[in-house]
Order: C-alpha cells, then sequence, then structure tokens
C-alpha cells in the first residue's frame, strides 16, 4: 500500500451511507460486482471503466470507497458534475491515494483544461500503480474527448457497461431502499410508483425519500391513496 501525502478531500463531497454493496441488486451486472469487490481491496485491475445513465454507477463507485475502509486502504470519490466549477486542481495529489473514483466524466468531456489534466492524472497514477475506476453515462468512445491522448487512455482499462433494472428489479429495489429507511411499501405501492410516477431509479429512489418526511409528518403508511395525495396524483 502507498503512503498517500496530506490531501483534501473537496467541502460538501461525502459518501451516501447507503450506497454499499449490500444493497446494489446485482442483476445482470454479476461480474461488475464480482470484479468491483476486489477492486476494493486493491487486486485486479489497475484501470476500469463504467457506463451507463441511471443504471447505479455512482452507487458503485460509492460502495467500492465504503468497502476499501475496513481494510485500510486510502479511496476518494469525487463526482466531476460537482467539482467541475472548482477546476481540475481538485486532482492535484490524489495520485498517491490507494483507489480514486471518478464520476460523471461526461461533464468534463471537451473542456481542454480538464482533459489535460486528466491524462496527466492518469499517467501520475498509473506510475503510482494505483487504482482508477471511472464511471460515466456512456461509453468511452462516445464521451467526445477531444485530447486524443486521453482518448487512447481511457480505452486502456476494462470497460464495464452496467445494465438497468427491469421492472420487477425496481420493485425489489425500492423496497430494500424503503426497508433500509426504516419503513415498509407493498409490491402494489411499488409498482404503482414506477407506472404511474417515474421509470427513472434515480427520480423513485428521490419520490420514496420524499414519500419517507410525508408519511413521518402524517403519521400514516405509505398506500397508494397516500401516494396519490403526496404525489397530486
Amino acid at each position: 500500500m502507498s503512503n498517500p501525502e496530506p490531501f483534501q478531500i473537496p467541502l460538501g463531497i461525502t459518501l451516501r451511507d447507503d450506497a454499499r454493496f449490500e444493497n446494489f441488486l446485482s442483476q445482470g451486472n454479476e461480474l461488475l460486482c464480482n470484479t468491483l469487490t476486489y477492486t476494493a481491496i486493491g487486486e485486479g485491475e489497475l484501470f476500469l471503466y463504467l457506463w451507463g445513465s441511471d443504471t447505479g454507477c455512482s452507487h458503485l463507485l460509492q460502495a467500492v470507497c465504503h468497502a476499501s475502509e475496513p481494510v485500510g486502504r486510502t479511496a476518494v470519490y469525487l463526482p466531476l458534475d460537482e467539482l467541475n466549477g472548482l477546476g481540475p486542481g481538485v486532482l492535484e495529489g490524489m495520485e498517491h491515494l490507494d483507489l480514486v473514483c471518478l464520476d460523471n466524466l461526461q461533464c468534463v468531456a471537451g473542456d481542454p483544461h480538464w482533459e489535460e489534466a486528466l491524462f496527466h492524472f492518469f499517467n501520475r497514477i498509473r506510475a503510482e500503480e494505483n487504482q482508477l475506476l471511472v464511471a460515466a453515462s456512456c461509453a468511452p468512445r462516445q464521451l467526445g474527448i477531444k485530447l486524443p491522448d486521453l482518448a487512447s487512455r481511457l480505452s486502456w482499462g476494462v470497460v464495464f457497461q452496467v445494465h438497468g433494472l427491469d421492472d420487477e428489479g425496481k420493485v425489489l429495489a425500492l423496497q430494500i431502499r424503503a426497508k433500509g429507511r426504516g419503513f415498509e411499501i407493498s409490491e402494489e405501492v411499488a409498482r404503482f410508483l414506477i407506472h404511474r410516477a417515474s421509470r427513472g431509479l434515480a427520480d423513485l429512489f428521490s419520490l420514496l425519500d420524499r414519500l419517507d418526511s410525508a408519511s413521518l409528518s402524517a403519521q400514516r403508511k405509505v398506500t397508494i391513496p397516500f401516494v396519490k395525495q403526496v404525489l397530486g396524483l
């Protein structure tokens, strides 16, 4: 394990406590999840690229960071959509960490300053033989990277497409999410949300959080009539 230099995680960037392997449904992504469990303990590939839209990439990157903690590895999660305004200087020194997880790479693709900084960061972390995990909404060749050297670097690693859940999987995911927050929803309520409110998993989770808060305030169970009332359906 490397000896990292002091570094500071940008203000406001924290891991979601519920973003763990234990509550991620691996349906269709079994090989990827198995691979990432090895990444978390410092084994396997030095560079992995994950892509998918609303398929849980952010959850998985944070889960890897959580799983790195018990084995004493230094890891950081950097969502580039939130850090874009701070500039690429936030990458300085990060190569000394055992694992760096860069999320939402598509948000800085095409920006010459970010692209050059990412290229040099890629070289530095590779020289340190530390691990880099990157996630984006699309495959490397569809990112629109302008810097040829960076585009070639992104093709060096193992690329995984993260597959989304079918409706049955989304029902189960909603029930697991609700249970983790201390309440329960029926299969009927979960299906109602999927078919009447939103089909995107991130939106569904946000709706579930909203329903949880509303049910606590009203001291009512989350039923279909209650969902209709809260969401104005």
